[in-house]
């Protein structure tokens, strides 16, 4: 006996529905994983700018201080080398693939004696463009390129035999 408090449903009501969840996958699966590449794009472009903010810094650092170790011309240590090779020891890799313009206190090059004596102010620049790999966030920036720079001021600590 059919319980009369439970109406009986035809099953073609339930055969109607049946391809409305693939549908809608279909549709809102492109908008997601299109958000998704963005967001994970543009946090690897953040990352980028911190490390070599970080990295600016830490050169900056050991300039003022006077160090030159890190010079792989033993005979004729350069700080400017020196610098450059603890910013690329600071940057987790990103240095090499972003090819940064270095400027320091307003001269772009490669001087020894750049980075002044003790006492004067030291300002590292480096700027540099960070291409990113899908066509979607290229189309939002000139030629595919977020154009970046970071910079680092500190005071020459004194430092003797410099």
């Amino acid at each position: 006996m059919l319980n009369q408090a439970t109406p009986f449903r035809s099953p073609q009501g339930r055969f109607r529905q049946s391809g409305s969840t693939l549908i809608e996958f279909a549709i809102i699966a492109p908008v997601f994983l299109l958000l998704m590449i963005g967001i994970i794009e543009l946090s690897m472009a953040y990352f980028a700018n911190l490390t070599m903010q970080h990295a600016v810094r830490e050169g900056a650092r050991y300039a003022v201080t006077g160090n030159s170790d890190l010079d792989s011309a033993s005979s004729n240590q350069q700080r400017y080398q020196a610098v450059i090779q603890k910013m690329k020891d600071s940057s987790m890799g990103i240095y090499d693939k972003v090819n940064p313009v270095i400027t320091v206190n307003g001269v772009s090059g490669t001087s020894a004696g750049m980075f002044g004596n003790a006492g004067d102010i030291v300002v590292i620049s480096v700027a540099y463009d960070w291409k990113f790999a899908t066509p979607m966030m290229a189309a939002f920036y000139k030629d595919g390129k977020s154009s970046n720079v970071v910079a680092a001021t500190m005071r020459n600590e004194s430092f003797g035999g410099l």
